[in-house]
């Protein structure tokens, strides 16, 4: 609901524009709603079209002085982010929990991760590098540098809310740029505005950091002024497959880069030499984290058929062990999907399996928002579960014969974001790493893991660039510089 009319007891937010807290233009805000208990938790301002061309506006005007700024106070600006997220740890873990839904230890660990990317960002403000070329012309001296390109606009999803907004922001101000961040709105808090709190207390300069936000099916006007407007030089989407489609057919048409991080299928496959137990806590904690709500969630499980059996009842006693509600309470390891339309979409592909043959091992239900977790087996090919991203926690688990089958099965979905593979043979493990397609290959390690240093990122329909350091090049222009001493022989004479 958008409304003019601010409740009393319930917060209120402005967007964040220029180093200050600014109403929407129109003067309205929207309703954000608690998953779990569905009461309202907070008033966001409702923006358009107008605000987020008065944020780039803000953004471009930072830019050539953030662009020049010594990168020692760019480093002092990150580590001060830094400590502030520290000391307001358990505020921020809280607030992710009432907006988003998730546990309070994925809140946490959020904020570990947040705190890491500060402290390494740090480092990437050094990481735009250049080279000295070699020239063929006597006199000549050649250099290859890197510059940044200006304002970057960011989309940035509900799911890791906190630390896929802090990642939005870094990579493309540590290397230069100015960034105007559109959080989703069912987290504008989570997913924006805590960037903004932290952004302002740390004391970076008016403009380079933005956050325009905007109630739930409103996202248009800001979207269409991101493509159309040409002081926006980069769009940074984090998200699902199908709007990536839609948003790099746009940038396309104005020829304006485009960087996505996508979803995924997430395979697990698990051999017949694996340690059974290890194997059951990493295959229901990659399948079940966050509710199935992480782009890394493994979808299938290939089983080994010599123990496919007893890894099944394993994982399914094990499943059903998994304490569910509050995201609040410490002990809970799932908690409510983001929206109840979440919920009927999940319900909906597991019915959609169900009716073509499938098998429902254990869950399938729901109560409110919470949806027990579900294994799945004799899953048809024309499931919609067994191809596309179900995004809950639902997973499928199903026996091969051998190590080619599980990579042939693997290799056959469209998406290429990560997988896993369970073996007590290490190097065994690590030989059929190198024959999966996707971006990320954990042996021994669950589909659902980060770290800030590795080059996180999809192949295929799972996007393309790369998270941490690595794209930094994603945010920056090559630039030949060719210097002539003297004066160069030339056919005009």
């Amino acid at each position: 609901m958008t409304s003019t009319i601010v409740r009393q007891n319930v917060p209120t937010f402005d967007h964040f524009v220029n180093g200050e807290w600014s109403p929407a233009g129109a003067g309205t805000h929207f309703d954000d709603y608690e998953p779990y208990t569905g009461e309202l938790y907070a008033m966001v301002a409702d923006c358009d079209r107008d605000d987020a061309r008065r944020a780039i506006a803000a953004a471009q005007n930072a830019f050539p002085a953030w662009s020049e700024l010594a990168p020692m106070k760019k480093v002092d600006l990150f580590l001060k982010a830094a400590d502030i997220v520290d000391a307001r740890r358990a505020e921020f873990a809280l607030t992710l929990a009432k907006e988003t839904g998730c546990t309070l230890f994925f809140a946490n660990f959020q904020q570990d991760l947040v705190i890491q990317t500060l402290r390494q960002a740090a480092n990437w403000v050094y990481q735009p590098k250049g080279d000295i070329l070699q020239s063929d012309v006597p006199g000549t001296y050649s250099t290859a540098v890197r510059k940044p390109l200006g304002v970057v606009a960011s989309f940035t999803p509900w799911n890791g809310a906190n630390i896929l907004s802090w990642r939005a922001v870094l990579a493309p101000i540590a290397a230069g740029n100015t960034v105007v961040v559109k959080p989703s709105e069912l987290a504008p808090i989570s997913a924006g505005l805590m960037v903004a709190q932290v952004a302002i207390e740390a004391g970076f300069p008016p403009g380079v950091i933005n956050i325009v936000t905007h109630a739930p099916g409103k996202a248009a006007p800001i979207a269409d002024e991101f493509f159309e407007n040409p002081d926006v030089r980069c769009i940074n989407f984090i998200g699902s497959v199908q709007t990536a489609r839609m948003l790099a057919e746009r940038a396309g048409r104005v020829l304006k880069r485009s960087v996505m991080e996508l979803g995924g299928y997430n395979p697990m496959i698990i051999l017949e030499d694996v340690d059974m137990d290890y194997a059951v806590r990493v295959a229901a904690f990659s399948a079940f984290f966050h509710q199935g709500q992480i782009c890394m969630n493994a979808r299938k499980i290939l089983v080994h058929r010599s123990i496919y059996d007893e890894f099944l009842a394993k994982l399914t006693a094990k499943t059903k062990e998994l304490p569910q509600g509050d995201p609040e309470a410490p002990d809970t390891i799932v908690g409510p999907l983001i929206t109840r339309d979440a919920v009927k979409l999940v319900h909906a592909r597991v019915q959609d399996a169900l009716e073509k043959g499938a098998t429902l091992v254990t869950g399938g239900t729901y109560e409110g928002q919470v949806y027990a977790p579900t294994i799945l087996t004799d899953v048809s090919d024309d499931a919609v579960a067994s191809c596309e991203e179900t995004f809950g926690p639902v997973t499928i688990v199903q026996p091969v014969d051998s190590a080619e089958e599980a990579l042939d099965i693997a290799n056959s979905s469209m998406y290429g974001l990560t997988s896993s593979i369970l073996s007590g043979d290490t190097y065994r493990g690590f030989e059929l790493a190198g024959k999966i397609k996707t971006g990320a290959v954990h042996v021994n390690i669950p589909t659902v893991d980060d770290e800030i240093q590795a080059p996180i990122g999809g192949v295929r329909d799972s996007g393309w660039g790369r998270t941490g350091p690595y794209c930094v090049d994603d945010f920056t222009d090559l630039i030949w510089i060719n210097v002539q001493s003297g004066q160069r022989d030339l056919p005009i004479k």
